[in-house]
């Protein structure tokens, strides 16, 4: 397994998502993010979990990799922030479609079992007034 590789791998899908004005894997505060930096989206590395294999067996250890996307999303006006957060978690989501046909997974290219989203996706659609935030969580399952 090669982390750098996979983080970067989900990162060039996510970046390449239309209408983000700012991308980094280097999370920011969503009040260190003008509004003209926006809609904005950040991919955290998180916690990692390790499944022992069979060295004896050729069954190698898997990981669990669990990283986070922030999306922010400032509007003025009358403009409610979900109007323009829903369509970008929408294709958020749609990075994890499958790339592989006949496994039906995400698997970034090969580099990975599967990679898809589980849990619960906080956010606070606009109780911030204009700043609207969205974690939302990813797994990815590695050899």
């Amino acid at each position: 397994m090669n982390r750098e590789h996979i983080y970067a791998a989900l990162f060039e899908r996510l970046k390449a998502i239309p209408g983000l004005r700012t991308t980094s894997r280097r999370l920011k505060q969503w009040g260190d993010v003008d509004s003209s930096q926006q809609p904005a989206l950040f991919l955290a590395q998180g916690r990692e979990t390790a499944t022992p294999g069979d060295p004896a067996r050729g069954v190698p250890t898997k990981w669990l990799l669990h990283p986070e996307v922030y999306l922010y999303v400032r509007t003025t006006g009358n403009q409610a922030p979900g109007t323009v957060m829903n369509p970008l978690l929408d294709a958020i989501e749609a990075v994890t479609k499958p790339d592989n046909p006949m496994q039906r997974v995400q698997t970034l290219g090969g580099l990975v079992e599967r990679c898809w989203i589980e849990g619960d996706i906080e956010t606070d659609e606009g109780t911030l007034g204009d700043q609207a935030v969205a974690i939302v969580p990813f797994r990815i399952l590695a050899t």
